[in-house]
């Protein structure tokens, strides 16, 4: 087994990927290798379909790498066990996108879960902890509102008050800015920077809103084709002279990235004129 930078947290080491299909593997990853530094905000960014979710799976270790390491705290995730896995899971807290909050259970309840269900912890102090933790997303006095009561922008502070109450070292953001409107989503900015900085963990963004993204990231990477495009501080990223990072870092419709996929020419799908079509239409 490898040996992880005592730098970073995280780290793939040539890493394939790939999703089967009936046309033949759908390759998401080929070769990526990348890291991600111990108590920063690090920005995963990219097109959609490049596989900025897929890495968050292979580190929570939902999917397995084809082949490569994908290196949680210098251990493989590919390679655990399931008691490991699941003990390295318990490290790790996940704010899912639009919050994913359980329907059926209050705003405390929703908080307190992964409490109930990993620790042995009194309710007293479970009520403790949950308090605190909603305190620290501004929620305290949302403790009996159900997920429907509760705003958009509000439901993802409870999902991040929930992915924080074990006291992770990494936290993962799947689109936590998807759907806010502006108050709400510099709100979770700011959110995610306060709350990196005052609790010392690791967190992984993953987001298309460049303007909120570039403000809070320590570190930015851009995946694309298979591979990373970009990476660095966000200033050196949006100067890239990459023109799939140019075209996507300043929303250009033209680029790399094509508005059309790729398919037959046009004239294969729709057949030529006939001769005799063509010369009547002259005729007209």
């Amino acid at each position: 087994m490898a040996d992880s930078s005592p730098s970073s947290l995280i780290e793939f080491k040539q890493v394939r990927f790939a999703y089967p299909g009936s046309a033949g593997e759908r390759v998401i990853l080929d070769d990526v290798t990348l890291s991600v530094p111990r108590g920063k905000v690090t920005a995963l960014m990219g097109a959609s379909g490049g596989g900025k979710t897929t890495v968050l799976r292979l580190i929570g270790g939902q999917q397995r790498a084809d082949s490569g390491e994908v290196l949680f705290d210098g251990k493989d995730v590919g390679s655990l066990v399931q008691a490991e896995l699941y003990a390295a899971r318990r490290r790790m807290g996940m704010l899912f996108q639009f919050g994913a909050l359980f329907t059926d259970l209050s705003v405390f309840d929703n908080v307190a879960f992964p409490l109930r269900e990993h620790t042995t912890l009194s309710e007293d102090l479970v009520r403790d902890i949950v308090l605190m933790k909603l305190n620290a997303v501004g929620l305290r006095g949302a403790r009996d509102l159900m997920p429907s009561e509760v705003s958009g922008g509000m439901a993802r502070r409870v999902a991040l008050a929930r992915a924080i109450v074990l006291d992770p070292e990494l936290i993962m953001y799947d689109e936590p800015f998807a759907g806010l409107d502006p108050i709400s989503l510099g709100t979770a900015a700011q959110l995610i920077r306060q709350l990196n900085d005052t609790l010392g963990i690791t967190s992984i963004v993953v987001s298309h809103d460049l303007e909120e993204t570039f403000l809070i990231a320590d570190k930015v990477i851009i995946l694309a084709n298979g591979g990373i495009a970009a990476q660095g501080t966000p200033d050196e990223v949006r100067h890239s002279s990459d023109p799939l990072v140019h075209q996507f870092v300043n929303a250009l419709s033209e680029g790399p990235v094509q508005f059309h996929y790729p398919g037959p020419d046009v004239a294969a799908d729709f057949g030529k004129p006939s001769a005799a079509a063509h010369d009547a239409e002259l005729t007209q």
